[in-house]
């Protein structure tokens, strides 16, 4: 029997995936509001606060590609649903180290649920290739800003939950941990009894229906040197990579800078607030207007919208300035993501998409864990103003390889014509 792709299914499928990402970010991002805290305090060393969100990096990177080929082979169902299992034992195990006191213990969790959010941020994928190609960018945006609903509720869950596992004799932040184990539990169950049609099998019949439509023969699965030399792979690839890198960059040090000049935990708390809110609110409008005006328009507008707000950000130490200035960063990493998501989908064949999307998803986690890492160093040796130069020499990136494939392009098409008038 073959399977037919119906705007019903689609819907319904982006419905499963929306509510389960909105359950999974609020579970995570109410366990990484006491990772820092968690780390200091089990480790006995402040210098340690940052090892689980560094752990929680290199888990979601060494995971990112069998996941990805686990979907390409088993579907997205499969992937999804395991990930999401690896999160529920990862905060169980999490709560647990914080109820014991095992500082060791808890970095094991932190491992289970880095490789869980590796397979959580490949819900985006599983979204657009239920989607025809002119939905696609759209079909991301609305996984993207799923998010939106965890930064708001994950933040708020951490206060009740400490309360009523205090409550029963157990140290409060452990609440979170086994909150969050609750959330990615039941996610879990309706991926696995609710995505269905499974999105992969929906994006070969896409294909299979593109082709015939066309009247050509659907593209076999390419070599891996083949894949990476395609152009638009590279422009999807360095507009995520180079993204994230810069968001992270500035992102991870600038409460720091605010607290170096005397500004309080709610004056830092409102441009973090700001920053969040650049990253996934808006998702709906860059979905719209990639699939509108194309991936590549979005991808130089977000690279320099990033330039400007890293720019921006060491100009002034007023709050709404800084404010301002993240909020344009948070977009501009929103634009990047999702546009070099969208080109990235439409580029890769349905049997080249899980293993490749996975092994994009590694490039990511690596360099962004390496920002991460390397931003407190850089400020402590150049200052905050000079990072934020850093970042907006970073965010040229993706537009110099936009720019370097256009040329390449146009010389082959100059080459071509000229051979045809000879």
């Amino acid at each position: 029997m073959t399977l037919r792709y119906t705007t019903t299914i689609g819907r319904r499928l982006i419905a499963i995936l929306f509510i389960t990402q909105s359950l999974a970010s609020a579970g995570l991002i109410a366990t990484f509001t006491i990772n820092p805290i968690v780390g200091a305090r089990l480790s006995g060393q402040d210098a340690l606060a940052g090892l689980p969100g560094t752990l929680l990096q290199i888990g979601a990177a060494l995971a990112a590609f069998p996941l990805g080929r686990l979907m390409q082979s088993a579907g997205r169902r499969v992937g999804l649903t395991l990930g999401f299992v690896l999160g529920t034992v990862g905060m169980l195990i999490g709560g647990i180290a914080i109820a014991s006191g095992s500082f060791v213990l808890f970095l094991i969790g932190l491992a289970f649920i880095g490789a869980s959010r590796s397979a959580i941020d490949q819900g985006r994928y599983a979204a657009a290739d239920a989607q025809p190609i002119d939905q696609r960018a759209r079909a991301i945006s609305t996984i993207v800003f799923a998010s939106t609903i965890g930064s708001v509720l994950g933040p708020m869950l951490v206060g009740p939950l400490g309360e009523q596992v205090g409550t029963w004799g157990i140290a409060p932040l452990a609440g979170p941990m086994f909150g969050g184990s609750v959330l990615l539990l039941v996610g879990a169950v309706l991926l696995g009894l609710g995505l269905r049609p499974d999105p992969r099998d929906i994006a070969r019949a896409l294909s299979a229906a593109e082709a015939a439509a066309s009247g050509e023969e659907p593209r076999a699965a390419r070599s891996f040197a083949a894949i990476i030399g395609v152009p638009q792979v590279q422009i999807a690839v360095a507009a995520m990579v180079f993204g994230q890198v810069v968001m992270v960059l500035v992102m991870t040090v600038t409460s720091l800078h605010m607290d170096h000049h005397d500004h309080g935990l709610g004056d830092i708390g409102a441009v973090l607030s700001s920053h969040t809110f650049g990253m996934f609110a808006l998702s709906f409008v860059t979905g719209y207007l990639a699939d509108r005006f194309g991936r590549n328009a979005i991808i130089v507008a977000g690279a320099l919208i990033l330039l400007i707000g890293s720019l921006l950000a060491p100009l002034s130490l007023m709050t709404p300035w800084i404010a301002f200035a993240l909020f344009l960063v948070g977009w501009g990493w929103n634009l990047c993501y999702i546009g070099g998501s969208s080109l990235l989908a439409d580029t890769l064949v349905p049997a080249e998409r899980g293993a490749y999307q996975g092994l994009s998803e590694l490039a990511v986690n690596v360099s962004a864990a390496s920002a991460a890492l390397s931003s407190g160093f850089i400020m402590a040796s150049v200052g905050y103003g000079w990072l934020c130069v850093l970042g907006a020499l970073l965010a040229l990136a993706p537009i110099a390889v936009v720019g370097w494939r256009a040329l390449a392009a146009d010389r082959l098409a100059r080459a071509a014509g000229y051979k045809g008038s000879v």
